[in-house]
């Protein structure tokens, strides 16, 4: 009796020992994924000019092309209603690949519903996103994904991002499935799409690049995908050992460190725009010009107000490593690029000065994890307080394509060793 029971045991703790190792390795058959935040925009209100009519907003089918950095096998899509005042229903909503990106048109043969929870609609809160259900849908890295939604009723405060240099469709009734949208009007703004995951290897990654205008691409070529982010993720794209990491470009024109202006403050968005996105390992920080150049744009100010102001961006940035480095998030720090001559800013000797100071800082050693000195890379050698002619979009302020690519190519890969 005593023996058989012995076996008993023993008999039972095999089983256990077998079934815990089946589960281990059925939990390793199922780990080498991870979702990354593919492409990503900043969300703001949009300025009345780049707000639609309400009308077009009623009973609509609105079609977005976005340009992904990472590929994946599976996808997923934000839905964003983050200033909105009212829950938002997005009654259906589809990705398919387009045929052009300066078209509506898709392949209907890629076409996909999106659910949420397994329904075909949802009831987005104010103040918040939704993600939706992973999607099978085989996206090349680099390649365009087309995005339609349709809205029964106008948002009661649009959200969106104003700042696309990528063209949007719509059209009256829901036409998500359609495989063209005929006599569509079109802008080019991003409204209510916050972001785009993809399901990737488990060394994949993704660098948020949180910034202005300059990041946000103003002097790129519309559709052109030709940001300094963009030509960065093609070179992670062409090289084997980053062929895994995705970029999130979260810059919004006019954007500042301190203030809210266009947009929140790059510190008041830092939770939803740096720590949110999936798979965040490394963040580019290229913010300050605003604040630098508004301080005396209206008439020069005492030089205690220009130290003070030196001293408020250096904080901000501590406070930007501090928050990521808390997530195990590195911090890259990109140096202000020259403006003078800029007529916007129209930057003196006390401007120019604050941005040496603050360069300074950023290329000091134990600041941030690494520097990405974008100032040296697009200045003019001969006038170090201005952009390069051949970097410079022609307002002495934002590079040009040229510029931009130059500023990529500059930055080491190696930064994003896995």
């Amino acid at each position: 009796m005593t023996c058989t029971l012995k076996i008993s045991k023993i008999f039972s703790v095999l089983l256990i020992l077998c079934f815990s190792a089946a589960g281990l390795r059925a939990q390793s058959a199922l780990k080498p994924q991870m979702w990354i935040a593919s492409w990503g925009a900043s969300q703001q209100i949009p300025e009345p000019q780049n707000a639609l009519p309400t009308d077009d907003l009623r009973d609509v089918t609105i079609r977005e092309i976005f340009h992904l950095s990472a590929g994946g096998t599976m996808l997923r899509v934000h839905v964003s209603n983050a200033f909105g005042t009212e829950a938002l229903h997005f009654t259906s909503g589809h990705i398919a690949r387009p045929l052009s990106n300066t078209a509506p048109a898709i392949d209907p043969a890629t076409d996909k519903a999106l659910t949420f929870a397994g329904a075909s609609s949802v009831n987005v809160p104010p103040g918040a996103e939704f993600i939706s259900d992973p999607v099978a849908f085989p996206a090349g890295p680099l390649s365009d994904v087309s995005v339609s939604f349709h809205l029964d009723e106008p948002p009661a405060q649009q959200t969106g991002h104003p700042g696309s240099r990528a063209t949007t469709y719509y059209v009256h009734g829901d036409s998500v499935a359609a495989p063209n949208l005929a006599d569509a009007k079109h802008v080019d703004h991003w409204y209510q799409i916050a972001g785009i995951d993809v399901l990737a290897s488990p060394d994949a990654g993704t660098v948020v690049a949180l910034g202005d205008s300059i990041t946000d691409g103003h002097g790129a070529t519309t559709n052109g995908n030709d940001r300094w982010t963009d030509v960065l993720a093609a070179r992670l794209q062409a090289a084997a050992a980053t062929r895994a990491i995705g970029i999130s470009n979260q810059g919004i024109g006019g954007n500042h460190l301190l203030t809210d202006g266009l947009g929140p403050s790059a510190l008041a968005r830092f939770d939803r725009d740096v720590l949110a996105p999936a798979g965040v390992r490394w963040l580019i920080v290229f913010e300050g010009v605003n604040d630098l150049g508004g301080l005396a744009r209206n008439g020069e100010v005492p030089p205690a107000d220009h130290a003070a102001m030196v001293a408020r961006v250096l904080a901000a940035y501590q406070q930007i490593v501090a928050r990521a480095h808390a997530h195990g998030i590195r911090v890259f720090g990109a140096t202000i690029t020259p403006y003078v001559g800029s007529e916007y800013y129209h930057p003196g000797p006390l401007s120019e000065a604050d941005r040496q100071a603050v360069n300074q800082w950023i290329r000091a050693d134990g600041h941030f994890d690494a520097v990405i000195d974008f100032d040296k890379v697009v200045a003019d050698p001969q006038h170090p307080d201005q952009l390069l002619p051949a970097y410079d979009c022609g307002d002495h302020l934002h590079p040009s394509p040229a510029g931009y690519r130059a500023m990529a190519n500059a930055i080491p890969l190696g930064l994003f060793a896995q």
